[in-house]
């Protein structure tokens, strides 16, 4: 079992269970995916460099990573639908918790200037959205191999009704938020 689901099951539920006086276990929320999702209009000059963030991204994450297309035509950007604009994955269960260890303890302290990730990123249901502007902090990344240095969004999707919650939660699992 991953370090960080052991942690959430022996730790952090009884923690929440008191914190926010639940009547089940159930209502307590938890981890559902987290999305990595790397944007890129470069791509549309040069496939390659979408080529190698895919190629990344599947690297960092441990999973196959999918290119994901316009939905609709934009003349000022000179967009058509349908054509590749960055790629993205989405983890569940035992490489969801492996990635979200990974990253807490690994990838954020190598972040330059690191004072904490923001408290105030919540969507008003307890999902968190951070942004990255350099993937060069993961540790699976080589430095010398790197086409192009890019930045990417990390979503923690969770079952928390509220911010509060949400906050509470991946406090719990470690995440550094700023003061």
């Amino acid at each position: 079992m991953a370090r960080l689901k052991e942690k959430y099951l022996k730790e952090v539920v009884p923690s929440l269970l008191k914190e926010f006086s639940y009547s089940s276990v159930m209502q307590v929320p938890r981890l559902n995916s987290i999305v990595l999702n790397v944007g890129m209009g470069e791509a549309l000059q040069d496939i390659k460099q979408l080529e190698s963030a895919a190629k990344e991204l599947t690297t960092i994450s441990g999973q196959t990573a999918v290119i994901t297309r316009a939905k609709k035509s934009i003349a000022a950007f000179k967009l058509r639908q349908g054509v590749p604009v960055g790629c993205k994955v989405t983890l569940r269960g035992k490489m969801m918790y492996d990635f979200l260890d990974k990253f807490i303890s690994l990838a954020l302290p190598r972040i330059r200037d690191f004072k904490g990730v923001s408290p105030k990123a919540f969507d008003g249901r307890g999902n968190y959205s951070f942004g990255i502007r350099e993937q060069i902090i993961f540790p699976e990344i080589n430095y010398d191999k790197v086409a192009s240095i890019h930045g990417m969004n990390v979503v923690f999707v969770t079952t928390a009704k509220t911010n509060e919650e949400g906050k509470a939660l991946l406090r719990h699992l470690g995440m550094p938020f700023r003061n």
